[in-house]
């Protein structure tokens, strides 16, 4: 457990090494008060005290090369080397003695200069940070060899200068420091995620829509509409106070209008829009003895039975009676059978639905509660005790934007187990195996180094990793919509043009940038989320932006979300004075916001991507071959852009700019882009485009 401490840097380059970003950018900024958040340990665990009572840190503040495997702690038991003393002269020239598991043998650093090496340092008779040339010393060297080894993995060590720092490549640019500035804000009381309370909460939520598929089958003879329990989660959270991360618990109303939309929607038949001139007719005929079937088994006013009635059997006998109608003939027949029939058919099964999601929602009520109290008791045998939440408090302090951080702290996680396998890897825990691409178990692995400073020696890695992919494999289901991406080429664009470094709706797994914000800080917090753009709308949600750009890609058909998300940014762009930008990318489907946008007073400019001329990247890219990552897009994509009169200044929509986007959603171009990686590497292509100047 860490908390945040403002303007102490004594010990910045030890506490922070992992994100050099936020104290030297290479972007250059207006001028801002910004203070740099520093972790500090508020419960320090024992370690060994050198001569002089100073504690002695046994983990490496170096992230170290990145592997085909991830490195875990299964290999060697805890604190097995006990570090001798140094000299006083070495440590008041900064240099500490660390054990390397990877490479089981010491290694000594230096916190002053950041140099490591894996023999015993000089001693030097100067101050390096008073005297770094050495001009006052008197040029003896003691008889060291001035040929030490720097600190670099067994297999690395040549004579020769130092290698490069290792890049890891793919379908993402994690090395772009970020250029959004927030106020600083109180550390999350949510408890931190443990496999036990992981795989407790997927039974239940796997329960709960199994119990949905049940409630629609038996009380409506329909089957549960396909997507709707996601979107239910999304659309509940827009309003929930509650404080489980996935389990709707404090809702009002707790009748979800949005499931209650999509059941009656399907009542009573799902219609589908038919292939074939056949197809039509026999979904007309299908559709009118539901509705007839329905009418005359239920408790309902007079006057509709006898509307529903009329009209299904005037249906029947026109199918009858009708040879070589047309396609469109049907489907008109069709849209006026359902606009004479649904206000009545609604209004008799209206009580039904509604206890449909009263419900699910109790049920879940329920089963939030069974976690917590589950976690409470794991916290208690632990002996930890549960921060309960405080009231916010307004700061307005300027940081760059960093990890969600927890008050509560981390529970002993258990071993878990894992197996590479060609191109991917399985994570298992308790019987239940989960996969990811190698790939991206090493993105994963690169972001926590990152990201997570109190587990230096990645103990707790492999099993937030199985927390992780649990809680997504929850939440997705077999349904990928939800985790859409943004093609990397329209993401390189959008950095090169625009500025942008920061994705509002991301996860670990899908993410460009390190810099995002994701549905679960819980469990994303690890990896990098900086906080919640898509759960908890009463603070977007925990991220109040001052400047920055960002890119918005919200998950498709979740109305209340964007509406919210919308109103959020707008209220944002209102209260800041200084660069702000935020690119949204709509489908289709979200034409009803459209108008809102038109009346905005920070649009900019928008365009129109039509649709099956432009890609996006599956939601479960990081277990699916990479043959099948890039989907062609059904639906057009509206692209728009709000800005306040700074960020208009700084990241204008020019022509040439939008011309460049345009170019890069042209389909093929991330194709392009590997190949020409894969004949041509750079090391500038490792380092991702160069920043927009500003």
């Amino acid at each position: 457990m860490f908390n945040y401490k403002i303007n102490e840097m004594n010990d910045q380059q030890e506490m922070i090494n992992n994100v050099q970003g936020w104290n030297t950018m290479a972007m250059p900024m207006s001028s801002h008060d910004i203070m740099i958040p520093v972790p500090i340990k508020i419960q320090p665990s024992l370690g060994i005290l050198d001569q002089n009572n100073i504690p002695i840190n046994n983990a490496s503040p170096h992230p170290s090369v990145i592997h085909t495997s991830p490195q875990t702690p299964h290999g060697l038991p805890i604190n097995t080397y006990i570090e001798p003393e140094l000299p006083i002269e070495l440590l008041q020239q900064g240099w500490k003695k660390f054990w390397s598991k990877r490479e089981n043998r010491p290694y000594f650093w230096n916190k002053l200069t950041g140099e490591s090496l894996w023999e015993f340092p000089p001693l030097r008779q100067f101050d390096v940070t008073s005297d770094p040339l050495g001009i006052t010393s008197d040029g003896q060297h003691n008889g060291t060899n001035p040929m030490l080894l720097k600190k670099r993995p067994a297999e690395e060590i040549v004579l020769g200068p130092a290698t490069k720092k290792m890049i890891l490549t793919g379908p993402w640019e994690l090395e772009i420091p970020t250029n959004v500035v927030i106020f600083e804000r109180s550390p999350s009381t949510m408890s931190q995620p443990h496999p036990d309370i992981e795989f407790y909460r997927g039974h239940l939520v796997a329960k709960l829509r199994q119990c949905y598929q049940e409630l629609c089958q038996s009380r409506e003879n329909i089957n549960a509409p396909k997507e709707s329990f996601n979107r239910w989660l999304i659309e509940r959270k827009v309003v929930d106070t509650g404080t489980d991360p996935l389990l709707p618990s404090q809702c009002y109303p707790e009748v979800s209008l949005r499931m209650y939309n999509e059941i009656m929607n399907d009542i009573p038949l799902r219609l589908a829009k038919p292939k074939y001139t056949a197809d039509a007719r026999k979904q007309l005929s299908i559709y009118a003895e539901a509705a007839k079937n329905l009418i005359e088994s239920r408790n309902t006013l007079q006057e509709s039975r006898k509307v529903v009635k009329w009209n299904t059997e005037d249906t029947l006998q026109w199918l009858r009676k009708t040879v070589g109608a047309t396609y469109v003939d049907f489907q008109e027949r069709l849209n006026h059978l359902k606009m004479q029939c649904q206000p009545h058919i609604a209004q008799t099964v209206k009580d039904s639905v509604e206890g449909i999601c009263s419900k699910v929602y109790h049920l879940s009520v329920e089963y939030a509660r069974k976690v917590k109290e589950k976690n409470s008791e794991l916290l208690i045998a632990q002996g930890i005790t549960e921060m309960v939440p405080a009231p916010a408090v307004l700061t307005l302090h300027k940081v760059w934007c960093y990890p969600v951080q927890f008050v509560t702290p981390a529970p002993r996680l258990p071993p878990v187990e894992y197996m590479a396998d060609k191109e991917q890897t399985y994570v298992r825990f308790n019987g239940e195996r989960l996969l990811i691409n190698t790939v991206y178990l090493q993105k994963l692995e690169q972001l926590y180094r990152y990201s997570c400073y109190e587990d230096k020696k990645m103990e707790n890695f492999m099993a937030r990793v199985w927390c992780l992919l649990k809680r997504y494999s929850v939440f997705c289901s077999n349904s990928p919509d939800t985790q859409v991406s943004v093609p990397v080429p329209i993401l390189e664009s959008l950095h090169r043009n625009f500025g942008v470094t920061f994705e509002c709706f991301a996860s670990p797994l899908n993410c460009y940038f390190r810099q995002y914000c994701s549905a679960f800080p819980d469990t994303d917090a690890y990896f990098g989320s900086r906080g919640n753009f898509f759960l908890y709308i009463r603070s977007i949600l925990d991220l109040n932006a001052v400047s920055g750009s960002f890119v918005v890609n919200p998950p498709i058909h979740c109305d209340d979300l964007i509406e919210a998300a919308l109103n959020h940014i707008d209220r944002l762009l209102s209260e800041s004075s200084e660069p702000l930008s935020f690119i949204i990318f709509l489908a289709d489907g979200e034409t009803t916001f459209v108008q809102k946008l038109d009346s905005s007073q920070f649009k900019r400019r928008q365009v129109v991507i039509p649709a099956y001329e432009h890609y996006y990247r599956h939601g479960f890219q990081y277990s699916v071959p990479k043959t099948d990552v890039n989907i062609r897009s059904p639906t057009s994509t509206l692209v728009v852009w709000l800005q306040n009169n700074a960020g208009c200044q700084r990241w204008s929509p020019s022509e040439d700019r939008v011309e460049a986007l345009l170019e890069a959603f042209r389909p093929g171009r991330e194709r392009d882009r590997d190949r020409q990686e894969l004949l041509s590497p750079t090391p500038n292509s490792l380092l991702g485009p160069p920043p927009l100047p500003v």
